[in-house]
Order: C-alpha cells, then sequence, then structure tokens
C-alpha cells in the first residue's frame, strides 16, 4: 500500500477532533518524510486542519463551520508525557467547567512544575502557571479549585462573593480525605489564598475542620491584610483572617 493511501486510511478510522501528529502513523522509519509530506498536502485541501507546526487534525463539520477540537486535545502534549502527568487545564480553561463563570474563553490556561513563555495555537492563546505541588492524576481537580480561590478577583462575568459561595458549594462535595489534602496543597500557594480556604472551611462548619482552619491560621502572617472586594460584606467573615 502506498503511503498516502496508508495515511488515508488512517485519518478515516480516527474520531473527529483527535489532535495528531507524523508519529501516529510511522510504522518504518524510513517513511517519515513520506508521511509528513502526505499530511501536508491533505492540510492543503482541506481534508484535515493544522493546528500547529507538526499537529493535525480531523474537523467536524457542521452548519456554522468546522468545530475546533475540545481544549484537552489541543494542548494534551503540553499535558502529558507518555504516562506521566506534566501539566493540567487550569484558570479560564475550567472556569465554565466549574460553574463559576459563563464565559467561554479562547485562552487556555495551563498549570506546570516548569515556566513556559505564551504560544498560539488556532485562535487560542495558551499560557502557563507555574505550580509548586507536585502534579498527580488524583491532585489536579483539588489544584483547579486552588487556583480558582487564587485567582477569585480576576473570574470574569462574577464577583468575589458569588465566586465564594460556588467554591464553597464545591469545597462541601469533597471527602474528608480530599479536604484535608486540600489543605496540605494550599500550604504551597500565596497567604491570600490560604487566607481565603481558611474563610471557606470555617463557613462550612465540618466537625474536622478545626485542626485544618488552625494550621492555614498558623501559617499567616497576623498583620498581613488580603483584599477580597465586598466579601466582607456579603459573608460573615472571621477577622482571623484579615480579610478585607
Amino acid at each position: 500500500m502506498k503511503v498516502a493511501d496508508f495515511v488515508i486510511n488512517k485519518i478515516n478510522r480516527l474520531p473527529k477532533g483527535y489532535v495528531f501528529t507524523y508519529m501516529d502513523f510511522i510504522a518504518e522509519v524510513d517513511k517519515r518524510e513520506a508521511i509528513i509530506k502526505a499530511l501536508n498536502r491533505m492540510a492543503s485541501n482541506g481534508r484535515i486542519i493544522k493546528l500547529s507546526k507538526g499537529k493535525y487534525y480531523k474537523p467536524e463539520k457542521t452548519p456554522f463551520g468546522d468545530l475546533l477540537p475540545d481544549k484537552y486535545e489541543i494542548v494534551k502534549d503540553l499535558l502529558e508525557d507518555g504516562d506521566k502527568v506534566i501539566g493540567y487545564l487550569t484558570g479560564l480553561s475550567i472556569y465554565n467547567d466549574l460553574k463559576l463563570s459563563t464565559q467561554i474563553s479562547n485562552v487556555i490556561e495551563i498549570g506546570r512544575k516548569d515556566a513556559k513563555p505564551t504560544t498560539r495555537r488556532e485562535r487560542y492563546k495558551i499560557k502557563f502557571l507555574v505550580q509548586k505541588n507536585t502534579i498527580t492524576k488524583d491532585n489536579i481537580p483539588l489544584l483547579q479549585i486552588l487556583d480558582a480561590i487564587k485567582n477569585i478577583n480576576k473570574v470574569p462575568d462574577s464577583t468575589v462573593a458569588s465566586s465564594f459561595n460556588r467554591l464553597k458549594s464545591i469545597i462541601i462535595s469533597l471527602s474528608e480525605t480530599e479536604v484535608n489534602t486540600i489543605v496540605r496543597l494550599c500550604l504551597k500557594y500565596p497567604p491570600s489564598t490560604r487566607a481565603l480556604l481558611g474563610a471557606l472551611l470555617e463557613s462550612i462548619h465540618m466537625s474536622n475542620n478545626i485542626k485544618l482552619i488552625i494550621t492555614l491560621q498558623s501559617s499567616l502572617n497576623p498583620i498581613t491584610k488580603y483584599e477580597y472586594k465586598n466579601l466582607s460584606k456579603e459573608y460573615s467573615i472571621n477577622p482571623r483572617w484579615n480579610i478585607v
């Protein structure tokens, strides 16, 4: 079978929106150049779309135009290295999923251990946030919550008070183990995040929270103030958190 026919047959079997590279087609080392040429030819005639250098996808066509792949597909190579997790979607990428905002952003934010410069893929700007904790599949949902707490003043189409209320609902749904873990992870976040998580936990009145609250409070400078617009007017926040 010719390389071009091999590539076409395999692409026909791929799901729409799946992002792939020439490596998905490598069967023999000496076919690399022929595969790349076949992919570029298909991109030129519109059968597939080039997302960025060396990355392509088979578009799903609708009456309103071609759909982009979902955000995970667009950046999956920046989130995983083989079986190893190296990053996670966060911030503007997941506020809608967390029901913190109704806006759909054209910015994809990724938490990673290492800093990387901002880049672009299709219409998306990709930004990187440094995560000081070790990233695992199990703790990603908790890191996403902490990132939302950290940036609560920047959630689009929302107020600090409404975001606080939504985050409170999310934390209530966590297990005791997850609450313990989120406090441990939070110790590597800025003091303002620790203070706000403490206020959230205190507002929930869970029986095991007192030790966790003391852990968070003892990590803070008692004279530092943390500004969250109108939050103390909407909620009865204990003065111990110095939230103004």
